[in-house]
């Protein structure tokens, strides 16, 4: 796991990205929007892992649980993906209606997630190698989880060059 403030410290964040890391609401929605309709989600990776110390105390959680990790890209109307997408369930977290998210497949997390709801979200910024990363940490009908999104360079160029 990086450290966020020396990593963070490095690069100045592009003015074009800000409202991108720090908007409430659903990614998804806000890339449908962006890509006029378009949208997909493709799983790179699904897995148990143990939680890492970071995150366990990031969500007040044991470090020794296992968490349910998925790993996708997010596309928006181009062929290279826009968005690295990493969710971390704790198991303890995978009960009443968060008990689906290791069953949805090819389908977006935040069209459950913010599916009349809002849930509670204390968010990170960062830079990682890939890209700058929001990472949000969500109460959600009593679950903790965490989302992390990495805006790739695929989507910076479509930034940029749609102003």
């Amino acid at each position: 796991m990086p450290r966020f403030k020396t990593r963070q410290l490095h690069h100045e964040l592009p003015e074009y990205l800000k409202p991108w890391l720090y908007a409430e609401g659903s990614l998804t929605l806000q890339l449908t929007q962006l890509a006029q309709g378009q949208f997909s989600v493709e799983p790179i990776a699904e897995s148990y892992q143990r939680l890492d110390f970071l995150n366990a105390r990031w969500m007040n959680m044991p470090d020794y649980h296992l968490a349910w990790v998925r790993e996708s890209y997010l596309f928006g109307c181009e062929s290279a993906p826009w968005v690295q997408a990493k969710s971390i369930f704790p198991i303890l977290s995978l009960h009443k209606k968060a008990r689906i998210f290791p069953h949805i497949g090819k389908k977006p997390i935040g069209r459950f997630l913010f599916q009349r709801t809002t849930p509670k979200c204390q968010r990170r910024v960062i830079h990682l190698k890939e890209g700058w990363t929001r990472q949000s940490c969500y109460t959600w009908h009593g679950c903790k989880f965490i989302v992390q999104e990495t805006f790739l360079p695929a989507f910076e160029t479509f930034l940029r060059s749609s102003v």
